[in-house]
């Protein structure tokens, strides 16, 4: 029997014309997809790809697996959907994945409404940075993701992304530094200041980092933290 994991993944590896680009979508190391291929190869008792210096292309067979796959993995989807319909989510649990702004200042809010339509669902939280939290919706380990920021063309493939709400950014001072109390601090002002900011690769830290590359301002990092609670504490 296919395994729709390894399907899922297949399909990756052939939209993005090689086991490394696969890779970096999936957050996976580029052996542990090659592995799955080749158990997928095995089980079908056939070649998928063709492996050569500038990549992969995939074979006759590989091409008529990703019409299948394809077609599989949007009917698996819909029958998910079609049960849920049916279910009316009465009953049993929903696993949440969110970034750390969103799991603590929105979701408590938010979860405390949804329990009240649905008292008989159990709500599950998860709390990891926005590529984690995309890459656990695309294999199908939570069932929503609420994440800061924009996603890239290639986090959005083969998931669903619609908008919530719009949020305003702020620079946070301590009672001793020159900035208290003022209610507005250009960006240029920014160049030179030591900085506390989110750890790299946080959806918060790479819209900052735009937005200073944008108007050329290099401040001083001065620390990285996982939450922003804890940069408030450090301020």
């Amino acid at each position: 029997m296919l395994d729709l994991y390894k399907l899922d993944i297949f399909v990756t590896v052939y939209q993005a014309g090689s086991f490394s680009a696969a890779a970096d979508r999936l957050l996976m190391t580029q052996s542990a997809v090659s592995q799955h291929i080749q158990a997928l190869e095995a089980a079908l008792g056939t070649t998928l790809f063709e492996r050569h210096r500038r990549g992969i292309t995939p074979t006759d067979a590989g091409k008529k697996l990703h019409e299948y796959a394809q077609a599989i993995l949007k009917l698996v989807a819909e029958a998910e959907n079609a049960v849920a319909n049916v279910e009316g989510l009465t009953t049993g649990q929903v696993v949440i994945g969110a970034s750390p702004g969103v799991s603590f200042y929105l979701l408590p809010d938010w979860i405390q409404s949804f329990r009240a339509h649905h008292p008989n669902l159990t709500v599950s939280l998860r709390t990891d940075i926005t590529p984690q939290i995309v890459s656990q919706v695309r294999a199908r380990r939570i069932d929503l993701g609420i994440v800061e920021g924009e996603l890239s063309a290639s986090e959005r493939e083969q998931i669903n992304v619609a908008p919530l709400q719009a949020f305003d950014q702020f620079v946070v001072v301590g009672r001793k530094h020159p900035w208290w109390g003022r209610e507005h601090v250009s960006i240029d002002a920014i160049d030179g200041q030591s900085l506390i900011t989110r750890q790299p690769h946080s959806q918060t830290r790479l819209w900052l980092e735009a937005v200073l590359l944008e108007h050329s301002v290099q401040p001083r990092i001065a620390a990285e933290f996982d939450h922003l609670e804890s940069i408030k504490r450090a301020v």
